[in-house]
């Protein structure tokens, strides 16, 4: 099946054209739901979705699909299928602060074959292709040169249900902060990993992701000349806390954040 350029030109289209139904909302009223006590959903969440649904299923109908709004919270990609998280930073999206992603990939056979994060209140539209480099709105992008932590911007999220975790959020903070230049908090784990491909970050991690929260992250960011973990440095697998750095730094930031027992 070719999973080449017209495939990757065709799905940046598709999430850019997506990313007009957030434009639009931007400025009316969110409809908004509580899924958990601070986990949110739109009226956005829900459109954008069944939008990229459509229109991926016509682009390629032999492919499933693996969606935040319509899927199990603990659900994995099964054969080929789409990997989307609509909006990704919907509390940003409900507060109107831009870092708000839209993450699309295609998954297959254990890993993402191509990937597209569009943040498009900032017009920034990341997309990889496996093999064939990084890029933004038409360039390419590449990881940082930075090679100590003292001189590394870090990046970190927190799960919904963080308070049952706050103990090692915590122990965490205390480790990066005084180690790094600071930490910053995007609250949209696609666009914390766009912006370590693009070396706006040098490291970035978070536990409690979601498949849709990273599938296109991760190829951007390996794509970008970056590498992507778990807090071990073993190979991530779904559930594992994330760790994506400019790959220069990776094994200081594995020795920072290793965990005391299995995370």
């Amino acid at each position: 099946m070719n999973m080449g350029a017209s495939l990757l030109r065709d799905c940046v289209e598709i999430v850019r054209q997506s990313g007009e139904i957030v434009r639009e909302h931007w400025s009316q009223p969110s409809q908004v739901r509580h899924k958990g006590s601070i986990d949110l959903v739109t009226q956005t969440d829900l459109a954008v979705e069944a939008f990229l649904k459509e229109r991926l299923g016509a682009l390629l109908p032999e492919a499933g699909f693996l969606a935040e709004e319509s899927s199990r919270p603990d659900a994995e990609p099964d054969g080929l299928c789409w990997i989307i998280d609509p909006v990704d930073g919907t509390t940003n999206f409900v507060h109107r602060i831009p870092q708000v992603g839209t993450s699309v990939a295609l998954w297959r056979e254990g890993r993402a074959e191509l990937g597209v994060v569009n943040v498009p209140m900032l017009e920034q539209c990341f997309y990889a292709s496996r093999g064939q480099g990084a890029f933004c709105n038409g360039s390419p992008i590449a990881v940082s040169r930075a090679t100590a932590l003292a001189d590394c911007l870090a990046g970190t999220g927190f799960p919904y249900d963080f308070t049952r975790r706050l103990e090692r959020v915590l122990d965490r903070l205390a480790r990066v902060l005084p180690c790094t230049q600071g930490l910053r908090r995007m609250g949209a784990a696609s666009v914390d990993l766009a912006y370590v491909a693009c070396g706006k970050l040098d490291f970035f991690y978070e536990e409690g992701l979601k498949p849709w929260d990273f599938a296109a992250g991760v190829l951007l960011v390996e794509e970008a000349g970056g590498r992507v973990s778990n807090l071990t440095g073993a190979p991530l697998r779904f559930g594992q806390t994330v760790l994506a750095s400019n790959g220069l730094v990776h094994a200081q930031a594995v020795d920072l954040l290793r965990p005391t027992s299995v995370d």
